[in-house]
């Protein structure tokens, strides 16, 4: 977690209630009333006794059931990604890629999966190898929402399709939600639709291959959320941090 600097004693050790505070959990005393009251635990255990100390660096956190980040030099950062940038931090052919959108950052970043050329939205980036790896980990992976406007009108049988499943040449996709959505005037317009589903897996273009399979070929696609990240008013370009709390269910999800 970047942020203030924490001060430590010589075994690297801080008070708890001293680290919650600085960390942006709630004042001091907010937090010694949290702790007295059995909400923080510390690797697994409940701890009440005031002035414990810990290590910032790798103790695993919670407050009242939430993972606190633990402090780190590392970097966490949500990109929109616009169209026609490639997911590489450098290319070869000189075409546009992430390390252009972020060459005025110091950071020595990598990019968390990735997203085709042709599709824009949520991308993360970090100096964390071992997150960046680890997140990108078909084990690991959480649910990713994508809008795609489609040729075509969709119904209702080809969204149940695609919740039942479907099989492509490299195996079965399986979608958690799928629905229409509105376009921008309200509704969709004649000969096209605009569809939102929800898959956990990051295969190549699967969901243009998805979409392309049931009849609905993708005209233009963007990610809007990883797991508990969303991109909201994120403009298309722009960078931020990741928040505690998102952070933090991330690293939660990746067994970090």
């Amino acid at each position: 977690m970047s942020g203030p600097e924490i001060p430590t004693d010589d075994e690297g050790l801080v008070r708890l209630q001293k680290l919650l505070a600085m960390s942006g959990v709630a004042s001091r005393r907010k937090c010694e009333e949290l702790m007295l009251a059995g909400e923080v635990e510390v690797d697994g255990q409940v701890v009440t006794r005031l002035g414990t100390k810990v290590d910032p660096t790798r103790a695993v956190i919670r407050v009242e059931g939430r993972r606190l980040p633990p402090v780190s030099p590392h970097v966490y950062l949500v990109l929109n990604k616009p169209r026609g940038v490639v997911s590489t931090m450098s290319d070869p052919e000189g075409r546009r890629c992430l390390g252009d959108v972020v060459a005025d950052r110091p950071e020595r970043l990598f990019h968390v999966g990735r997203l085709d050329t042709d599709t824009s939205g949520l991308l993360l980036l970090t100096n964390d190898g071992d997150f960046a790896q680890r997140m990108a980990h078909p084990s690991y992976e959480v649910d990713k929402t994508y809008v795609a406007e489609v040729e075509g009108e969709v119904f209702p049988r080809t969204l149940k399709q695609l919740k039942e499943g479907v099989e492509l040449d490299d195996g079965p996709v399986a979608v958690s939600s799928v629905k229409v959505v509105a376009g921008r005037h309200g509704r969709n317009q004649p000969g096209r639709s605009v569809v939102e589903l929800v898959i956990h897996e990051g295969r190549n273009r699967i969901v243009r291959r998805l979409l392309a399979h049931v009849g609905h070929p993708v005209k233009q696609l963007t990610r809007t959320r990883i797991g508990p990240v969303q991109l909201g008013r994120l403009g298309v370009g722009e960078i931020r941090d990741l928040t505690s709390e998102e952070l933090g269910l991330l690293l939660d999800s990746a067994q970090l």
